[in-house]
């Protein structure tokens, strides 16, 4: 069997990191894109190498629609083909509603929504070539439920589930299936940031009453990336100890 090529993105730290490191795991060639630092996507990528798989780091800021078609060529000048896509490139600019600037609100969906169209939009023509392929879109819980301080995230992160779902229906018919995976609350950099007492109040309502580990959300991606999932199509799947259900 051909090893299979995924496309990580936002792959050098966190969830993304775990995906990565999950889908080395199980035999993939893995794309590490990065939008920051360098020396973090390639100590992912040599962690990989070091147990014995395979990886490259490559830079993309994936809300360039530009730039994200020249890396997809990129990446499919090199391997020839492109199996798996996991749209994780995410950020947070957190803050009420009525004190949010529209910067702070268009550099989210920017990144967090539009990026996701822009790498499916790319990826989807090689797939369509292949009549085969996996897509992975990170969404959030909070794009489930809603959550205060966030209508930026989680409106980015509702609309990655309406584009999860619209694009499992147009990519069916080739063999390419799109789900989405909503994480929780997950001990990241991102949640380490948050004070005692918010984790204390997240925890609450939390039926597991602890956060996530990256690794529970990279489980679960490559479940979804694998290829005996190729009749689960256009579905949620929420890694959230409970919280959404």
């Amino acid at each position: 069997m051909n090893e299979r090529i995924a496309v990580v993105t936002g792959a050098s730290k966190g969830i993304g990191r775990a995906i990565a490191l999950a889908l080395a795991a199980e035999g993939c060639m893995v794309v590490v894109n990065y939008n920051g630092s360098r020396e973090r996507a390639e100590a992912v990528v040599l962690e990989i190498e070091t147990a014995g798989g395979k990886a490259v780091a490559m830079g993309c800021d994936v809300s360039d629609f530009k730039a994200a078609e020249d890396f997809f060529k990129m990446v499919v000048d090199w391997y020839g083909r492109i199996d798996i896509l996991v749209n994780n490139a995410g950020i947070t600019k957190d803050g009420l509603l009525m004190k949010m600037s529209e910067e702070d609100f268009d550099r989210v969906v920017g990144t967090n929504l539009k990026g996701a169209f822009n790498c499916i939009r790319h990826v989807s023509r090689q797939m369509l070539k292949q009549r085969s392929g996996r897509i992975v879109n990170i969404s959030s819980v909070s794009g489930v439920m809603g959550n205060a301080g966030q209508a930026n995230y989680s409106a980015s992160k509702a609309g990655v589930i309406g584009l999860t779902k619209s694009a499992a229906r147009e990519l069916a018919s080739r063999g390419i299936t799109v789900n989405a995976v909503a994480p929780g609350f997950i001990d990241t950099e991102m949640t380490q940031a948050l004070s005692e007492k918010v984790k204390e109040q997240a925890c609450v309502q939390i039926p597991f009453g602890r956060f996530g580990r990256p690794e529970d959300v990279a489980e679960a991606v490559a479940f979804l990336a694998s290829e005996q999932t190729g009749y689960i199509t256009g579905q949620v799947l929420c890694v959230d100890g409970g919280m959404a259900m």
